[in-house]
């Protein structure tokens, strides 16, 4: 095998909840994570030239390691001793610096990838222990699905797949530092938390109704307030029958949530007329 090509998908949370901050600095979260059909496009090359390179359609990407696909494959590369090189095209479309776990999602579509294309022989569960060294998030965008994530979202506990409905995803014009977030966040003031344990149980019952109404997202409560927009997304969506809507992550991506797929595809219209969201999708859950 010389070549394989690969699809990195895209994550929403549908509840998030920062239990307390560390004495280490980081945060203690419980997620909600689901995976939804947006994804990138990554294609693995072998190479006789030793090395990695990458390259990618958005030209204001690094291709070096400040890029975590490239870090993904240096891990994995080092690690087994793996002589020749790597090429890795990357073609981007989950919106960047989104709350979406796009990067972390391309890092652990390569790490899967790297695995195959050198025969490595490791595990879904080995590639997810060193996944935590690139990112948080990087473990479950290996294991995929829909999961409870805590700790710092690395202690992952798979769940029920969530029920149909169609989502809007819509990324205003901005974009949002996951450190001045969570550097912003008053975790120990927080006085209400979404119903994780709730949404789990709703899971388990495929009740599309229950798992909306306990949605919540405490990051809302630093990012909201210092980007209106996200509001302002959030208030088209619901005005026009989204079940719930919320944002995704540190944000600033939102997403709402909806029965029927004629009235999603109205507000993908009317999101795009308004000009308040720079990117603007429909995705079939």
């Amino acid at each position: 095998m010389r070549e394989i090509k690969l699809k990195a998908r895209a994550k929403i949370n549908l509840g998030l909840d920062v239990v307390r901050k560390r004495e280490d600095g980081y945060h203690e979260v419980r997620m909600i994570m689901q995976m939804i059909n947006l994804y990138d496009r990554i294609t693995l090359r072998r190479s006789t030239e030793p090395g990695i390179r990458v390259t990618t359609n958005l030209p204001y990407l690094p291709v070096n390691e400040d890029n975590l696909v490239y870090r993904a494959a240096k891990l994995l590369m080092e690690e087994f001793k793996v002589t020749v090189g790597a090429e890795i095209e990357l073609q981007k479309y989950i919106p960047v610096a989104a709350g979406m776990a796009g990067g972390s999602s391309d890092a652990a579509a390569v790490m899967v990838g790297v695995n195959r294309i050198f025969h490595l022989g490791l595990t879904k569960k080995q590639l997810m222990e060193r996944g935590v060294k690139i990112g948080a998030d990087v473990p479950f965008c290996i294991m995929r699905g829909t999961a409870l994530a805590e700790g710092i979202g690395e202690v992952l506990t798979p769940l029920p797949a969530m029920p149909h409905c169609s989502l809007v995803i819509a990324k205003p014009k901005i974009h949002v530092s996951t450190k001045f977030v969570y550097g912003n966040l008053k975790a120990s003031e927080l006085k209400e938390h979404p119903d994780i344990d709730g949404q789990v149980q709703a899971l388990r019952e495929g009740s599309l109704e229950q798992l909306v109404a306990k949605m919540g997202n405490v990051l809302e409560t630093v990012t909201v307030p210092a980007y209106p927009v996200i509001d302002e997304i959030k208030r088209t969506m619901l005005k026009n029958d989204a079940m719930g809507a919320m944002m995704s992550g540190s944000g600033p991506t939102v997403f709402g949530i909806f029965e029927r797929e004629e009235r999603a595809q109205e507000v993908c219209r009317l999101l795009k007329k308004e000009g308040a969201a720079k990117q603007v999708y429909l995705v079939r859950q």
